[in-house]
C-alpha cells in the first residue's frame, strides 16, 4: 500500500502541475485577447467605453455563474479544508469547472483577485480522482486531497516552500507529523513543472547573510507606516463595505450583486483607465517594485497603492472568483516601496525594493494570519537576511497594532475550528 501511496503522490504532484499551469497559461492567453495583447501597453489605445464595458460584462457574468452554483464564488481553500476535516470531496468536477471559468474571466478583466484558490481546488480534485483509481483505503482521502491541494498551490506560486508552509497553515496542518513527505514530494515535483512555463518571484538585490544594522532603525519606523495602511484597507473592507453590504442592501438585497457588479465594473475601467497596473492581481507590480532601482514618482505609487486597496476589497464584494495572496503582496511592495522614497525624500538613504519585499510579506502575512507562510516567502523570494528579520520582526508588532481595533480572523477556517474557537 505504501507503494501505490507513493506512487499516487508523484501521480498528483505530475498531473496538478500540468492543470495548473495550463490555468495561469489560459488567464495570460485571456488576458491579452480581451486587451488585444499586453494590457499594460495597449490599454490607452482601447476605447475608454470599453474599458468600462469589459469588466462590467464579465462580472455580471461570473455572478450569473455563482448564481447557478454558490460554491464557484467560495475562494477554494476553506472548501478543501472543510473536506479533509469532514472527509468527503465538496468541489464537484462541473464546479471546478466553472470555478477556473470564472477565475479566469474575472482576472483576465483587471479585478484584482489571485489564483490559490481555484489552483488548490484543482490540485485537490486530481487527488480526489487519484485516490479512486487507485483504490486507495478511506482513512487516506484526507491525506491525498490535502497533497493535492498543496501541490496545486505550490504550482500557482512557483514557490515550493512557500507553496508548502502556505498549504501546511491553511489546509494540512492536521496531517503535518503523519504526511508531510508526501505532501513535499507532491508539491516539488508539481513546482518543479510549473516553473518552466510561469515566472517565479525572485529578488535580484539579496545581500545573502550580511547584516547591516543601520537598517534596523528603519525597520521600526516602518512598523507604524505600514500599520496604518493596513487599518486603511481593513477599514473599508470591514468598515464601509461590509456595513453597505448588510446594512445599505439590506432591504435591497436582490439588487445587490447588480448594484456591485456596476461598482466592481467602474472601479475596474477607472483603474486600467488611469494606471494598467493598479488592476490584474498584481504579480507584475510586485516583480517590477522588488527588482528595479530606478525612483518612481511618490504622486504615482500612492494612485496606485490607493486604486488597488480600493480594488482589491471591491473586487471581493463584487464576486470575482480568485484569491488575496497576491493582491495583498502588491499593495504590501507599495506601501514598501513608498516609505522608502518618502525617506529619501528627507535625505535618509533607503532601497525602494528592500521595504517593497518587506511590506509584501508583511501585509499578506498579517491580513491572512499566515506569519509562517510570510517569514518563508521573504527567505524563499530574497534570501536575503536583512529582508528576513525585518519580516519577522514588524510582523510581530503590526499584527499587535492591527488587533487593537479589528479581528482579523483566518480567512479559510474550517467548521472544526469554529467549533473549537466557541469552546
Amino acid at each position: 500500500m505504501l507503494m501505490r501511496l507513493a506512487f499516487a503522490t508523484i501521480i498528483v504532484g505530475i498531473i496538478s502541475g500540468f492543470l495548473v499551469t495550463i490555468y495561469e497559461l489560459l488567464i495570460i492567453f485571456t488576458t491579452h485577447l480581451f486587451f488585444a495583447g499586453d494590457p499594460y501597453k495597449t490599454v490607452s489605445t482601447l476605447p475608454v467605453w470599453y474599458l468600462y464595458a469589459l469588466p462590467t460584462v464579465v462580472i455580471f457574468i461570473v455572478n450569473y455563474l455563482t448564481s447557478r452554483d454558490k460554491n464557484i464564488r467560495e475562494y477554494g481553500v476553506s472548501e478543501i479544508a472543510n473536506s479533509i476535516m469532514q472527509n468527503k470531496m465538496t468541489i464537484k468536477l462541473k464546479t471546478l469547472f466553472f470555478k477556473i471559468i470564472s477565475s479566469t474571466l474575472s482576472l483576465s478583466s483587471g479585478y484584482m483577485v489571485g489564483t490559490e484558490g481555484p489552483s488548490a481546488s484543482i490540485g485537490a480534485m486530481v487527488a480526489y480522482h487519484i485516490h479512486k483509481w487507485f483504490k486507495l483505503p478511506s482513512f487516506l482521502i484526507k491525506m491525498l486531497i490535502s497533497v493535492g491541494a498543496s501541490s496545486g498551490i505550490a504550482a500557482i506560486f512557483v514557490s515550493p516552500l512557500t507553496g508548502i508552509s502556505f498549504a501546511i497553515e491553511q489546509i494540512a496542518y492536521q496531517f503535518l507529523k503523519r504526511y508531510i513527505s508526501y505532501l513535499i514530494v507532491a508539491s516539488v515535483i508539481a513546482f518543479s513543472i510549473s516553473v518552466n512555463f510561469l515566472e517565479p518571484i525572485i529578488f535580484k538585490y539579496s545581500h545573502g547573510k550580511d547584516i547591516n544594522l543601520k537598517l534596523l532603525l528603519y525597520d521600526f519606523a516602518f512598523i507604524p507606516y505600514i500599520t496604518l495602511f493596513i487599518y486603511i484597507y481593513l477599514f473599508l473592507k470591514k468598515r464601509v463595505l461590509h456595513f453597505i453590504d448588510l446594512e445599505v442592501f439590506k432591504n435591497i438585497a436582490k439588487y445587490r450583486n447588480l448594484i456591485f457588479s456596476i461598482i466592481g465594473g467602474a472601479v475596474v475601467g477607472t483603474s486600467l483607465l488611469i494606471e494598467p497596473h493598479a488592476a490584474f492581481s498584481g504579480k507584475d507590480v510586485v516583480i517590477y517594485l522588488i527588482n528595479h532601482n530606478n525612483h518612481i514618482p511618490l504622486l504615482l505609487i500612492f494612485a496606485i497603492l490607493i486604486l488597488r486597496i480600493i480594488g482589491t476589497t471591491v473586487s471581493i464584494y463584487s464576486n470575482a472568483v480568485g484569491g488575496l495572496f497576491l493582491p495583498l503582496m502588491s499593495i504590501g511592495a507599495l506601501v514598501g516601496y513608498s516609505f522608502a522614497e518618502i525617506l529619501n525624500y528627507f535625505h535618509f538613504t533607503s532601497e525602494g525594493f528592500y521595504f517593497a519585499a518587506i511590506g509584501a510579506s508583511v501585509f499578506m502575512g498579517v491580513i491572512m494570519k499566515l506569519p509562517l507562510t510570510a517569514l518563508i516567502l521573504s527567505l524563499e523570494t530574497t534570501f536575503d537576511y536583512n529582508v528576513i528579520v525585518a519580516t519577522g520582526i514588524i510582523l510581530f508588532f503590526v499584527d499587535r497594532l492591527s488587533g487593537i481595533f479589528f479581528d482579523i480572523q483566518r480567512k479559510y477556517i474550517t467548521k472544526e475550528d469554529k467549533i473549537e474557537k466557541s469552546e
